[in-house]
């Protein structure tokens, strides 16, 4: 199967999320890098840890943590994945647990893109990794401070 419409389906879903998210003047761009691992049958779980960090030269050491369920199924890991937050003015706003939206397919190589939103501050994840897995999934995504 080809990762394109997996890859689609959570390009579609975010431009969902983010349209529903209120529009306002923030003004810090804050990008997260991280690397999880994870494993789902219907029930999706993955952690990890990752780095915060805004052009406003703030930043922080988090860890990461997903779950959740749908048509899913697999075990993978993702090195070097990236995050883009939008909607926010300091960097503990990207703090909490977002809803999420996951498309993800991969044998041996495996790729993950997520949509997400918290209130007014949306994420946009992607990585790849190595893994098998397939399907798409919703639950919630929670970043803490590490």
């Amino acid at each position: 199967m080809s990762r394109s419409p997996m890859i689609a389906a959570a390009a579609v879903a975010m431009a969902l999320l983010l349209a529903a998210a209120p529009a306002s003047a923030r003004g810090v761009s804050c990008r997260l890098d991280f690397d999880m691992s994870g494993w789902s049958v219907f029930y999706k779980t993955a952690s990890g840890t990752g780095r915060v960090s805004c052009d406003n030269g703030q930043a922080m050491a988090v860890r990461i943590s997903a779950k959740g369920g749908g048509l899913t199924i697999g075990k993978s890991e993702i090195r070097g994945g990236r995050g883009e937050f939008s909607g926010v003015n300091n960097i503990r706003e990207v703090l909490g647990t977002y809803v999420a939206a996951e498309a993800h397919a991969g044998a041996v190589k495996s790729s993950k893109a997520q949509a997400m939103t918290k209130g007014e501050v949306s994420l946009a994840l992607a990585g790849t990794g190595e893994g098998w897995d397939l399907g798409v999934a919703f639950g919630g995504f929670t970043i803490e401070p590490r």
